[in-house]
């Protein structure tokens, strides 16, 4: 198996192997989780295999997520056992074998309102929420406890008194999803797949009605390139509508509906808890979920039809979320609490022409034209299901026999070891002199290939310093996201590949300059294009802060367009 290196000399061979005639089995266009799941599943299948990505690795939908690996109580609620038992078997399967390093198990409160007849309920609810995870090999995680008042206020102290008579814990997971996603596209690499970001498809190649591969711009040298491939999948989630319109005289398959869910950082001192906790709202419901130093509150749930590259946090959103979540406080949340906002778009599904697609809930698999598979919806857990289904349909469009999916069995590069490793972790801090807070740091970001960051350090013992402006990361791991973790730009690096750019109270400013410099020797760069790539994050900082104080998405919109085009 290869290294999964995507350093910048591999996205570039990656790039001459895929445009050099040769045909590929599939060939994945969007590397947000479910492209980046359907690239593995397809190379670890025996097939060859590109991936292409617009803009950065998980860049959209998969970088803006509430971060949980669950079950989905509330589909409970819904009687659909079978997908809430799936989701659950998924979880466990994160936690256990493919992604411990990155998936780890976290505890929520479930306040109760009323006496008796809510914890009977509730309880029954959660009760069988632990049974389908058991049942289904996909526990991973301790079974829930009812809590007496005075027990849910000692896990969480900064729930008013009045608001609960006691509460249940049950738990779930969470999950760096940027940095999985990541991952996902490093493991297909190390078993032979082609990756390359910053390319963008143009128009499909055709023979006849069947698409035969497709036309695509490196957006960083501007050359097209012509990629032939025996099956497309289109994976590119909101963009689906997009991407569909590019099959001219074609009428799409599915109809893609955003829905745009907002998240706040706030500190993790601002709250005094041990667990998370959900609430219910008069909609939904929503999560207070512990983030390392921080904590993350969301979602709201709100249609959208705007920019969705950049899809905007308003003031509304913000006021919402903070109004909500107070309710529960007994010292409220203001606005100068929140230190970092984002705001991601869900894909909603739904059909619009018939077809012989497989359609559920969450997810629905399509084969509008020959040689075109198009996945779409979907909820991050449930990713690699979704990747075997269309594998699975990329494979009966080929009419040639391919092995079935077995990325069940296949853990993510970092993951080998990586229990043995954490054991390690005061050995490991003693041999590269770094301490052992900053080790089990660098676990939870690398597992195993930890070794390949500590690597760099001991070549450059600079490299062990934590980064100006941001000195919860060191400098080793901003240079080893251009070198090994494929990033392109400044962005990648502060909103991605780590998580300064909400994790700071500044958004990251302080850090763009000393990290411009870092990677630019690794991407080529001149002090001018570093000096330019950081003054392009300040301004891309100063527009979601002013669009944030907008009342409204129109408005927000408009400001970050406005605010980013002034300040470039």
């Amino acid at each position: 198996m290869k290294s999964g290196v995507i350093s910048p000399q591999a996205r570039e061979k990656a790039l001459a192997t895929m445009s050099s005639g040769e045909e590929l089995d599939v060939l994945v266009v969007g590397a947000g989780v479910v492209g980046a799941g359907s690239a593995l599943d397809a190379a670890t299948r025996g097939l060859s295999v590109g991936i292409l990505e617009a803009r950065d690795f998980a860049s959209g939908t998969s970088s803006r997520s509430s971060k949980l690996i669950h079950g989905g109580l509330r589909y409970l609620e819904m009687l659909d056992f079978g997908l809430v038992r799936e989701a659950l078997r998924e979880r466990g399967l994160l936690i256990q074998k493919l992604a411990p390093h990155l998936v780890r198990p976290v505890p929520f409160l479930y306040p109760l309102q009323k006496r008796a007849w809510e914890r009977l309920y509730v309880g029954a609810g959660v009760a069988l929420y632990d049974i389908l995870a058991l049942s289904g090999g996909g526990a991973g995680v301790p079974v829930h406890r009812h809590l007496s008042r005075v027990e849910a206020l000692k896990a969480f102290p900064s729930l008013r008194p009045e608001t609960l008579v006691g509460a249940i814990r049950y738990y779930d997971a969470q999950v760096d999803d940027a940095r999985h996603t990541m991952f996902l596209v490093r493991t297909a690499v190390a078993h032979g797949a082609h990756a390359a970001s910053r390319t963008e498809v143009i128009g499909f190649l055709r023979e006849g009605r069947r698409v035969v591969g497709v036309r695509a711009r490196d957006l960083e040298t501007g050359a097209e390139l012509t990629i032939r491939a025996r099956t497309v999948i289109n994976a590119t989630g909101v963009w689906t509508g997009d991407s569909q319109a590019l099959l001219a005289g074609e009428r799409g398959e599915f109809k893609i509906t955003a829905s745009k869910g907002i998240h706040l950082v706030v500190p993790r001192d601002r709250i005094a808890g041990r667990t998370g906790m959900i609430l219910r709202t008069a909609t939904s419901v929503l999560f207070v979920i512990p983030w390392d130093q921080h904590w993350i509150i969301g979602t709201t749930d709100t249609k959208w039809d705007l920019d969705k590259a950049d899809p905007a946090a308003s003031a509304h959103d913000v006021d919402y979320l903070l109004d909500e979540v107070n309710k529960a406080l007994a010292t409220p949340l203001t606005r100068d609490d929140v230190q970092g906002v984002y705001a991601g778009l869900r894909p909603l599904l739904s059909a619009e022409a018939a077809s012989t697609a497989k359609l559920s809930r969450e997810h629905a698999v399509g084969n509008p034209v020959p040689g075109m598979i198009v996945v779409a919806g979907g909820k991050y857990t449930t990713y690699r299901v979704m990747a075997r289904d269309a594998v699975d349909a990329a494979a009966r469009d080929m009419a040639t026999r391919v092995p079935p999916s077995c990325t069940d069995q296949v853990p993510l590069l970092g993951a080998d070891g990586y229990r043995a490793a954490w054991n390690r972790r005061n050995a490991l801090s003693r041999e590269s002199g770094l301490h052992p807070t900053r080790i089990e740091h660098l676990l939870r970001r690398y597992g195993t290939l930890i070794d390949e960051v500590l690597a760099l350090i001991e070549a450059d013992p600079s490299l062990g310093l934590p980064l100006d402006g941001a000195p919860g990361h060191l400098r080793a791991e901003v240079v080893y996201s251009a070198s090994h973790e494929g990033a392109r730009h400044l962005e990648d690096v502060l909103a991605r590949r780590t998580r300064i750019a909400f994790e700071t109270p500044d958004r990251g400013v302080a850090a763009a300059r000393a990290a411009a410099a870092l990677i630019a020797p690794v991407l080529g760069w001149t002090g001018a294009e570093a000096g330019r790539e950081a003054a392009a994050y300040e301004s891309r900082v100063i527009a979601e802060l002013a669009a944030q104080e907008q009342p409204d998405d129109a408005t927000a919109d408009a400001t970050l367009r406005r605010t980013a085009l002034a300040a470039a």
